[in-house]
Parts: C-alpha cells; structure tokens; sequence
C-alpha cells in the first residue's frame, strides 16, 4: 500500500514538474492517499455486496448502468493514458469520476428521507464524517493558499475543491432532513403548524 501511494505520487509530481510554475503542487500526498484508501474501501464493499446474502434485495438497474458506465469510462481512460504517461491527465479524469459520483452518492437517500417526511433507519455518523472531511479539505486548501500566498490549491485542483463544497452543501442538506423529520416524527408534531 506505501509502495503504490509512493509511486503514484512520485508520477504525478513529475507530472507537475513540466510546468513552468514555482508554485505548489495542489496534488498533496495525502490527497492520493485518500484516494487509495477510498478505492480499495470501495472494493471491498462491493466484494461484500456479492457475496452476503440480500435476500430479496438486488442492486438496481440504475446502480448496474453507472457502476459498469464509470469503470469503463475510466478503463478507457486507462488505456489513453498509459502510452503517453499522460497521468496528471488520468488522475483528472479520475477526479472527475469522484464528483460525479459523490454528487448522486446520497441523492437516493434525501429523496427518501423526504418523501417518508423521517429520517427512520437511517444514521447521522456518516454525514458528520463526510461535513468534517469536506471543512477540513477545504480549509487544508485555505491555509495551503494562503502560505503560499496564491489560490493554486484552488484552481489546481478543482476536483478537490468541489468534493469539498459538494460534501459540505449535501451534509447541511442530510442534517436538515435528521433534524426536522426526526423532531417531527418524535414529538408528535402535526404537518403544517
């Protein structure tokens, strides 16, 4: 694993190297680590997927359509890159895989959550985590621009900064959903006063 996080970072600062800029690189080594980390996480969620029982539950057609959409997006990004070494290029495209799907990630569950009017079964821990990672991006990228004295982080890495924004605007959505549906549902409120 230290290996690979390496080596894809050693790439892609080489690949930062052939501009003329003096600035920082916006691709920081903890930003690829995350992303290893958030590949490897999600194979094996979807190892688990096919191999405990569901049940009568399936993965939707829907679902089915964007999984194999994206990794054959993302194949045929592969098999573009590779013979160039064109990976600044690749990890971009990669980055904008991970807004798109970060942006429908939830998508299901507030549309629910809305049309039930509760919040039932369904836990908060994982919007607080995703609110606190997206604060913390961005303010890694504030404090980087500002010791820099330059918004290279900003525009340099505009996957990272709409991850961010993105995590930060679902998650006050998601709360607002755990706070006024739970209250709701709990206190016997009725709809409307």
């Amino acid at each position: 694993m230290v290996c690979l996080w390496g080596l894809v970072y050693q790439l892609l600062s080489s690949n930062y190297s052939q501009f003329p800029s003096k600035e920082m690189i916006p691709v920081a080594a903890n930003d690829v680590a995350f992303s290893i980390h958030a590949v490897l996480l999600t194979a094996f969620i979807l190892f688990q997927v096919f191999i405990y029982e569901r049940g009568t539950q399936k993965v939707s057609r829907v679902c089915t359509g964007i999984t194999i959409t994206v990794w054959g997006y993302a194949a045929v990004c592969l098999i573009l890159a590779w013979p160039n070494g064109s990976w600044l290029w690749l990890v971009t495209r990669f980055n904008f895989i991970q807004v798109m799907m970060t942006t429908i990630k939830y998508i299901p569950q507030a549309y629910m959550n809305f049309l039930r009017k509760s919040t039932e079964g369904w836990s908060i821990v994982n919007i607080l985590l995703d609110l606190s990672g997206g604060t913390a991006n961005f303010a890694q990228m504030g404090v980087q621009s500002i010791d820099q004295d330059s918004l290279e982080n900003f525009y340099g890495n505009v996957g990272k900064l709409l991850l961010s924004l993105i995590q930060i605007l679902r998650s006050k959505c998601l709360h607002y959903h755990g706070w006024n549906f739970s209250t709701v549902n709990q206190c016997n409120i009725p709809k409307g006063k």
